[in-house]
């Protein structure tokens, strides 16, 4: 993310021209342009800006759901382990947790917790079901493809919404190599963040039907998301997004350089997550690893702090692309001291 001068560079430059039409209540103006634009990068009819990604998902769930109160969710996701009970709480869903400790959970496991539904003493059908991926508690594991396409078609056969927490999806379709529209075209709707790379102060977007968004302004300002003027994270996300997804693929083509060379070198130790996007591991050898890490960032390179196994996080973002692989490859040696 950028920091608060940065930010406010960036805005002094966006609206320098006064080209930027401010919104009312989050509605019109430059939000009604992101809006527009992210519907059609989705493959989408329709797109709605909101706030933050738990507003976004809590409400894809509960519009999908409808009188069907029971939702499927990954245990390990976000909307699950991180929103405080939300859609529980505020809109009387249940969610039924699959897969702990894992990104995946499988057609199977769907099919048996849809069953558990309806056999009981009284019918509880699923209305809806959310797929996280990336999934962020998984280190940026990657929902199995083939596993997401089995389910979508068992969801539309049966007529159950189907919504991609996608907030970090665009990262994904990197390391993939799938357009990112190949994913949204299994899902009614999705949300994609828009602080998360696109580097709006915050935000998110939900798309989808354009009958079922048409209105959601309205839940938007009931759960007190309706912002007054949301131009500042709106105009900063909508430059962003036309320029990211070349940047970011220069960023996986030279941090994949780093890692390779990193991995041959007996200093190191690197460690991929299976099935993963831009997080990566890495220890060092015969170095103090928390001494290593101040190493790091004083030479611009961002770690997370080692943790009982000693083992550094890394992830790649946007501003690998500005330093060549060769010098970043330096950079982690001489910081060995």
């Amino acid at each position: 993310p950028h920091t608060p001068h940065e930010y406010s560079q960036l805005l002094e430059k966006l609206t320098e021209a006064d080209k930027i039409e401010p919104d009312e209540y989050s509605r019109n103006g430059i939000v009604e342009k992101l809006e527009t634009r992210m519907a059609v990068l989705l493959g989408k009819e329709s797109a709605v800006w909101l706030p933050t990604g738990t507003l976004a998902n809590h409400l894809a769930v509960r519009l999908l759901a409808g009188p069907k109160r029971r939702v499927l969710v990954q245990a390990e996701s976000h909307l699950y382990k991180d929103c405080g009970d939300c859609a529980q709480t505020l809109s009387g869903l249940n969610l039924i947790p699959l897969a702990p400790g894992r990104a995946t959970f499988s057609v199977e496991e769907m099919e048996r917790a849809a069953t558990d539904a309806v056999m009981g003493r009284v019918l509880t059908p699923v209305g809806a079901i959310q797929i996280e991926t990336p999934v962020r508690r998984r280190l940026g594991e990657r929902f199995d493809f083939e596993q997401l396409t089995k389910i979508s078609a068992w969801a539309r056969q049966r007529s159950i919404g189907l919504h991609l927490d996608g907030a970090r999806l665009f990262l994904e379709a990197a390391y993939s190599g799938r357009p990112v529209r190949e994913y949204t075209a299994f899902f009614d709707t999705v949300f994609v963040s828009m602080w998360k790379y696109f580097n709006a102060a915050s935000g998110a977007i939900l798309a989808g039907p354009r009958d079922l968004l048409k209105d959601l302004y309205h839940l938007r300002r009931m759960f007190g998301g309706g912002l007054p003027q949301s131009w500042p994270f709106a105009a900063v996300a909508l430059h962003n997004v036309e320029q990211f997804e070349q940047t970011f693929r220069n960023s996986v083509k030279i941090s994949e350089e780093v890692i390779a060379i990193l991995a041959k070198d007996t200093n190191f130790e690197i460690e991929r997550v299976p099935n993963g996007t831009n997080i990566f591991r890495l220890r060092v050898v015969n170095v103090n690893p928390p001494v290593y890490q101040i190493r790091l960032e004083e030479a611009g390179i961002s770690a997370r702090p080692p943790g009982g196994d000693q083992w550094l996080a890394l992830q790649v973002n946007a501003t690998w692309a500005r330093v060549s692989s060769s010098e970043l490859v330096a950079r982690f040696r001489k910081a060995l001291g």
